[in-house]
């Protein structure tokens, strides 16, 4: 995930939709208030149509980002009004609710307030001729969000959504060059963490576009095919349709996700992007990519990305996010010894399996469980996971997954060591690290936005993530973190650590006989043993 500090946050995000919601127009608008003189009556902003809300973005950040559920909704009318301050009628429609949200007062991304009681919201178009279309569309979504059946609100919103595709096409006023020949066009989704953004998928001779629907962040997404490096066809929720491309070699996040609706729509994109790449990139299998590893031609940490990718994990889905293991067992010692083996965790056995008191615990419940059993009750990684970790630069990211609210404060991350200690002897925390405890980039060990995350037992503010003694900082926490990773003794012992995840040992006698957890996909080559030099030229 990009990430890194920022000057001031936009005020509106698609984050602030609920999981799974698509934003399908924007539209300049006033929110008219009772209260105040002329001037203060009518507050200028952005009022956004999304598939189970309507969200209000007022021009002055002092005034709160407004999200109102359309399931929350009584009644949504067009109103005819006097203006008493203009000597015309300008067209109005009220919004009556049971209770509203009340996001990022004063720009402050902070834990969302909810105003429950009831009230009632008039607006204004600034094309007062909208306003009848809006309140329609308005209405035909709120039915949708009213509908008893999950699946059958699902339905009627795709339905929507596929009505407006087909309505509109990709705009080739929108290409680079006037010369530029169109080789396909179709409908995908735009794909970032926790975020799906409808619109249209165009290939040319020399770029890839996709224009979003709603127009936004912008009104269209240009990828010269010249600077692609890599392509990956990705399984999304299982089904494949997903399509990802990167335009650098070791760079963990992509510069575009794609989600078509269908697999031939995905197929025919890969097809064009791989007949022009056939002639400038060399493709990689996971063979050459462990040859490479084995003489030495890439470190440990660009051989993990690359078996990641490989693996269909991508840093645009939290679900399937690239995992990295923890390597340092040792976070008190004042001097970190990389030439003690063990200064390293054992990488023969999941984080579960560790600790051997608990794992004797966890065996025995297995045993006396019905069918189906399982070890572990929890993943090593997971979307909370991930955010768990990344909390201080995609703190939106952490509202949007928990309904507005941050963790408690105790259960934060708040030190390397602590979260090391709760891995080895919590009953239902086995995750592993994020490619970020590698990286160069220690912003999300930092409190850099100076978010309110809390206070913890004993009166501390949770700030800065704390690192060990060994560690000046939290740039040399990584440093040394680094080095640990392409030290000699985890060169010998990563590819153990690699069959349990990627592996031979996710499943069937293999994976039981080294108390492993369940499997989320094999690489294709290494399904069977492999056998790793002990050592790397």
């Amino acid at each position: 995930m990009h990430h890194g500090k920022k000057a001031s946050w936009p005020r509106f995000s698609l984050l602030l939709l609920d999981l799974e919601e698509y934003f399908f127009e924007q539209h300049i608008a006033y929110h008219v208030c009772k209260a105040g003189d002329a001037a203060a009556r009518r507050i200028s902003g952005s009022l956004k149509i999304c598939s189970k809300s309507l969200i209000f973005e007022p021009d002055r950040i002092e005034e709160p980002v407004l999200k109102i559920s359309l399931r929350d909704c009584s009644r949504i009318e067009v109103e005819d009004k006097e203006d008493l301050f203009r000597n015309n009628t300008r067209k109005q429609f009220s919004v009556a609710f049971s209770q509203v949200y009340l996001i990022k007062e004063q720009n402050l991304v902070a834990p969302y307030k909810l105003q429950r009681g009831g009230g009632f919201f008039i607006f204004e178009l600034e094309d007062s001729r909208k306003v009848d279309d809006v309140v329609q569309t308005a209405l035909q979504l709120q039915r949708a969000s009213r509908l008893e059946k999950l699946g059958d609100q699902t339905a009627m919103i795709t339905a929507i959504l596929q009505s407006r595709l087909a309505r509109t096409s990709f705009d080739k006023n929108s290409f680079q060059s006037v010369c530029e020949i169109s080789n396909m066009e179709c409908e995908a989704e735009m794909i970032t963490p926790l975020v799906s953004n409808p619109g249209h998928v165009c290939i040319t001779d020399k770029h890839l576009y996709f224009q979003p629907l709603n127009g936004y962040p912008k009104p269209v997404v240009h990828i010269s095919l010249a600077d692609i490096r890599r392509i990956y066809k990705r399984r999304h929720m299982l089904m494949p349709l997903g399509l990802e491309v990167f335009c650098t070699e070791n760079d963990p996040c992509s510069d575009i996700y794609l989600k078509f609706y269908n697999p031939k729509d995905r197929d025919g994109m890969y097809y064009y992007i791989a007949a022009y790449l056939e002639n400038h990139v060399t493709e990689h299998t996971a063979d050459s990519y462990m040859l490479q590893w084995q003489m030495g031609q890439i470190s440990n940490y660009q051989y993990l990305l690359h078996l990641n990718n490989l693996a269909d994990r991508s840093c645009n889905d939290l679900s399937q996010y690239p995992v990295f293991p923890w390597i340092v067992a040792d976070y008190t010692s004042s001097q970190l010894d990389l030439i003690n083996p063990k200064t390293f965790r054992d990488l023969r056995k999941p984080v579960g399996a560790l600790n051997k008191d608990r794992l004797a615990r966890l065996l025995k419940r297995y045993h006396e469980m019905p069918e189906p059993k399982f070890i572990y009750g929890s993943h090593y990684s997971s979307p909370g996971y991930v955010l768990f970790y990344l909390v201080r630069v995609a703190p939106e990211h952490m509202l949007c997954i928990q309904n507005g609210k941050f963790d408690q404060a105790d259960r934060m991350f708040n030190s390397i060591a602590e979260t090391w200690k709760n891995c080895l002897e919590g009953v239902t925390d086995f995750k592993e690290l994020i490619p970020e405890f590698y990286g160069s980039d220690s912003s999300f060990l930092l409190n850099s936005l100076n978010l309110d995350l809390g206070k913890r037992q004993g009166g501390k503010l949770v700030d800065d993530v704390d690192v060990p003694p060994w560690a000046s900082d939290v740039d040399d926490f990584l440093r040394k973190n680094r080095e640990a990773l392409e030290s000699q003794y985890v060169s010998d012992h990563l590819h153990e650590w690699i069959d349990l995840i990627f592996g031979y040992k996710q499943r069937g006698s293999e994976a039981v006989a080294a108390n492993n957890g369940k499997p989320v996909k094999y690489i294709k080559g290494l399904k069977k043993k492999l056998v790793f030099p002990t050592s790397r030229s």
